[in-house]
């Protein structure tokens, strides 16, 4: 499992997209907490975007996500949708179904 501090996931995840759109995401990832501090999962981030791209559940863009790709935005592995597909509550779904302890995005 690879390591990395809330701020420096929070910062790659700034810098790779500079607004957010109500509660859709380009870039997501899980997170387990550790010592009560979210740290990166990159097994959860993994298995919970392949899940994520599986997703039909309808019409609205947090239903599908067809461009879901596991992306390395400054050495870390993320949950990417160049088309904005990841909705935040959906990404939280699949990383706690994947063991997580929630997920972080921008």
């Amino acid at each position: 499992m690879r390591f990395a501090s809330t701020s420096t996931v929070l910062a790659l995840l700034a810098i790779h997209a500079p607004f957010v759109q109500a509660d859709m995401h380009s870039a997501a990832v899980c997170i387990d907490k550790i010592g009560g501090q979210p740290v990166y999962n990159e097994a959860a981030t993994r298995a919970a975007c392949e899940a994520y791209k599986n997703r039909n559940t309808g019409d609205e863009q947090w239903d599908q996500c067809p461009d879901c790709e596991m992306e390395v935005i400054g050495n870390l592995n993320v949950c990417h949708s160049e088309e904005w597909h990841l909705g935040g509550d959906e990404i939280n779904y699949y990383c706690d179904q994947q063991n997580g302890a929630g997920s972080m995005a921008n």
